[in-house]
C-alpha cells in the first residue's frame, strides 16, 4: 500500500514547473456533480501550495465558491498523482494580464498515487497550442508572472 504524503515531491515539483498541465476536478456549483477540466496555468507556489489561474468567466470560478474542496491530478514521468485540499481566493483580477484571471491557492492536504496497481505512466500527456503560438506565449508569460507575484 502507498503512503499518503502532503508535500510534493522533487519529481513533482521539477515536472510542474517544466510542463504545466493537469486536471482540476471540482463539485459543480448547480447540481453538485463531479467535474474534470484540463488546466495550464497551474504554479507550485511551494511543495505544499498550488496556485491556479482561471479565467474569471469559468464555471470553475462558481464551482469553487460554492465548494472549495478538489482535487488536482498531475502527470509525472511513470506516475499519476492525485492532490487533495482547499483552495482560497487570492485575487479575483491578475495584475498586468490583459483580461480577468483569478488565481486560486490550494493547500494540499494529501497526495495519493492515482496509477492502477501493476501500472506506470510511459508517456506524459502533452498539448499543443491551436492558435497563435507568439501570443500564447505572451500571455502565459504574463500570467505565470503575476501568479507568482499575487
Amino acid at each position: 500500500m502507498t503512503e499518503t504524503t502532503t508535500v510534493l515531491s522533487d519529481s513533482l515539483l521539477n515536472q510542474l514547473k517544466k510542463d504545466p498541465f493537469a486536471l482540476l476536478h471540482t463539485a459543480d456549483a448547480k447540481d453538485g456533480s463531479p467535474t474534470s477540466d484540463a488546466i495550464s496555468w497551474i504554479w507550485p507556489d511551494s511543495n505544499e501550495r498550488l496556485r491556479f489561474g482561471l479565467d474569471a468567466r469559468s464555471r470553475l470560478i462558481a464551482n469553487l465558491k460554492e465548494k472549495p474542496e478538489v482535487c488536482v491530478t498531475l502527470f509525472a514521468p511513470g506516475t499519476v498523482q492525485s492532490l487533495y485540499g482547499h483552495v482560497s481566493c487570492v485575487t479575483e483580477s491578475l495584475e498586468a494580464v490583459p483580461f480577468q484571471i483569478a488565481c486560486y491557492e490550494m493547500k494540499i492536504e494529501s497526495i495519493k498515487d492515482a496509477m492502477f496497481h501493476g501500472g506506470r505512466l510511459c508517456v506524459i500527456p502533452e498539448f499543443e497550442i491551436t492558435y497563435d503560438k507568439r501570443a500564447a506565449d505572451k500571455l502565459d508569460g504574463q500570467v505565470f508572472a503575476a501568479i507568482r507575484k499575487a
